[in-house]
C-alpha cells in the first residue's frame, strides 16, 4: 500500500504560478504511471496530466503549454508546476498511482482557487 499526500495548493490570480506536490509514503520507482486528475464543483473529475516510470508524459488539451509534470523516484515525489493559471482550472487536485489504466492510489486532493 502507498500513501500519496499532496501540497502546494492554494488561492491564486489568474495568470499566477503554483507547484503541486505528491509526496508517496514509499519507492515509487515501481509506480508505472503517477499523475494527477482535477474536480471541480460540480464537474466529473477530470485527467490532467500523468507521467510513466521512463518519463513520458501526457497532458489534457485545456493545460498543454501551461502545465508540466515531473517525478523525482529517489524522493518519492510528483510535481505538477502549473503557469498561468486560468480561473477554469479552480479545482480540487488529486495524486494518483497507477500500475495498469486503472489509478491504484490516490491522494487526499489539494484545493486550486483561481481568482482575482
Amino acid at each position: 500500500q502507498v500513501q500519496l499526500v499532496e501540497s502546494g495548493g492554494g488561492l491564486v490570480q489568474p495568470g499566477g504560478s503554483l507547484r503541486l506536490s505528491c509526496a508517496a509514503s514509499r519507492s515509487i520507482f515501481s509506480i508505472n504511471t503517477m499523475g494527477w486528475y482535477r474536480q471541480a464543483s460540480g464537474n466529473e473529475r477530470e485527467l490532467v496530466a500523468s507521467i510513466g516510470s521512463g518519463g513520458g508524459t501526457n497532458y489534457a488539451d485545456s493545460v498543454k503549454g501551461r502545465f508540466t509534470i515531473s517525478r523525482d523516484n529517489a524522493k518519492n515525489t510528483v510535481y505538477l508546476q502549473m503557469n498561468n493559471l486560468e480561473p477554469e482550472d479552480t479545482a480540487v487536485y488529486y495524486c494518483y498511482g497507477a500500475y495498469s489504466a486503472i489509478p491504484r492510489y490516490w491522494g487526499q486532493g489539494t484545493q486550486v482557487t483561481v481568482s482575482s
